[in-house]
Order: C-alpha cells, then structure tokens, then sequence
C-alpha cells in the first residue's frame, strides 16, 4: 500500500501536475495540504476520473486538506474531537479510514514568528492534536498522519542549522510537541528508512533555493509502530518540484507490504 502526502500550495495551479504525478507515482492514497479551495469547489469528479475516491476540508482562500483513495474511504471526520472543521473553519486536519488503516491530512500552522501570538497558536494546536490521538486512537493499530508539519525534526532536516535556529519550524517547542507526538506512538516512517543528512522536501522560491539545495525537511509521515514496521521503501519525489510553475514542496510518499 502506497502513501503519499503533497502540500500543493494551490490545487487551481497545481491540478495538472497533480494528476500527472498520480499517473506516474501511483499512490493507493495521497494526502494534499493547502489546496486553498473550498468544499463546493473541490475537483473530486476529476479525482473520480481517475480512479480516486476524494474527501476534502476547504475554506476557501486558505489552508485545505484532502484524502484521495483508490483502497476506501470511511469513516470521514474533519477537525479535532471536541471541534469539527468546515469552510468557516481553519481546514487543516482531516481524518479517513483507507484499507484498514486510519490516515490523517494534516497542515499544522506556519507559526511565523518566535514569541508571535501566531506561533502560540501552533503550539497550542499542536498540543489539540496530540490529545486528540489520546483521547480518541490506540498506539497498537494502524494509523498514520501525513502532512506538512511546518517543524523540521533535528537540525540535520535544515540546509543550515545556524541560518535557522532560534526561528519558526526549528525552536525547540515545536520539536518538543513533535517529540510528544512520537512518544505517544507516532513513528518518523522516513527516518526509519534513510538516516541520511541534507534530505529535504521544502525549498524557498526566492535566490534558487531549490538549485542550491537550501531546503529543509518538514513533510512527514507519522505511523504507529505496527504500520511503521511494514514501511519497505520512502521516496521524496524531487522530480515533482523541477519544471514549470511547481510547488515550493515536493511530495512524500511510502510503501508499506501489508
């Protein structure tokens, strides 16, 4: 079973290469970030076209999540527990049931700025999530969370740790809220499989980043040990960042032999 996550910034923009990806990459279910779309106006019938069932959170101008699934989709849930999303909400978590395993699209907020009432706000719902897993999942069964988590893990996830540190996406609270994620019972599937330096899947449009391999790593998948333990392969696509008018994030995508 293959599992994708994509933060396409823009599903308008991206749909032709999202189709050509799904084409080549084959994904069973591919998770999509910030389609910034809202729900009437979500392009499930050409997902249909190609052989993807769809479910989708949009506001509108901002943030969107998306499951597509070709193995089943149930169970359909947006929002944490105690608060569901729609298109008047902030759309960043959605919950489906794909072949047995339960997948999460999740886009954690950007955060901003160290000490900013927006970086507050991620680690508060940062916090939401991991009490949501708490109160409503068990570590023993299969599940997985995908998405752009806006943290990059350790400081071999950054181009330039020194360049970064003490900003967004590397403070130590935001790794701390990640760990708490882990040690609920997530595991890190591509770092399990690679442990390798300088792999990254977000490089910054501006002074050619991309071509100068300034990245950093913060789009992952978070499984339970039992679905962690069947990963076989992970792949940052690279390719699917190159050419005309891509995404600032490449995508992310991992087979499991169940």
């Amino acid at each position: 079973m293959r599992i994708a996550t994509w933060n396409v910034n823009s599903l308008n923009k991206r749909m032709p290469r999202v189709e050509e990806w799904l084409g080549y990459a084959e994904p069973d279910v591919l998770c999509l970030q910030e389609t910034k779309l809202s729900d009437a106006n979500f392009p499930s019938m050409a997902f249909a076209s190609l052989g993807y069932e769809a479910a989708h959170c949009g506001q509108g101008q901002w943030n969107g999540v998306a499951i597509l699934s070709r193995v089943g989709l149930d169970d359909i849930s947006a929002g944490f527990p105690d608060q569901s999303e729609d298109e008047v909400t902030e759309a960043r978590l959605l919950w489906a049931t794909c072949n047995g395993v339960r997948v999460g699209s999740v886009y954690v907020p950007n955060g901003r700025l160290v000490g900013s009432e927006h970086y507050t706000a991620k680690l508060q719902w940062l916090e939401r999530l991991r009490r949501g897993l708490e109160t409503t999942s068990d570590a023993n069964e299969a599940l997985i969370m995908c998405g752009d988590f806006n943290i990059a893990p350790e400081d071999r996830d950054v181009w330039d740790p020194a360049k970064v540190n003490g900003g967004t996406h590397v403070s130590e609270p935001e790794r701390d809220a990640l760990r708490s994620l882990e040690q609920w019972g997530l595991v890190d599937v591509f770092r399990r499989l690679y442990d390798d330096d300088g792999l990254y899947s977000y490089w910054d449009y501006r002074a050619g980043d991309f071509h100068q391999h300034r990245g950093m790593r913060i789009d992952l998948e978070l499984a339970t040990k039992p679905l962690a333990d069947a990963a076989r392969f992970a792949l940052i696509d690279r390719f699917a960042r190159k050419g005309k008018s891509p995404s600032d994030l490449a995508p992310l995508l991992v087979d499991f032999d169940l």
